[in-house]
């Protein structure tokens, strides 16, 4: 029997397409991406507060690497 696919609600969807685009500045600013990756999976809680904080990637990123 398989199973059926978990459906993401839109904002869950909103905030993983957000940290996507961190994670590109992260890169840009100077980390792998295996870096950026990890680092974001690491402070995910930091980062989804920062998202609900309305900051842009960018910006996140900009604190991220501060």
């Amino acid at each position: 029997m398989a199973k059926k696919k978990e459906e993401l609600d839109q904002e869950t969807l909103d905030l993983i397409n957000w940290c996507i685009e961190v994670e590109g500045f992260l890169v840009i600013g100077g980390a792998t991406q295996e870096q950026a990756q990890e680092h974001i999976e690491e402070q995910v809680e930091w980062f989804t507060d920062q998202f609900y904080d309305g900051l842009t990637p960018e910006q996140a990123a900009k604190e991220a690497l501060a």
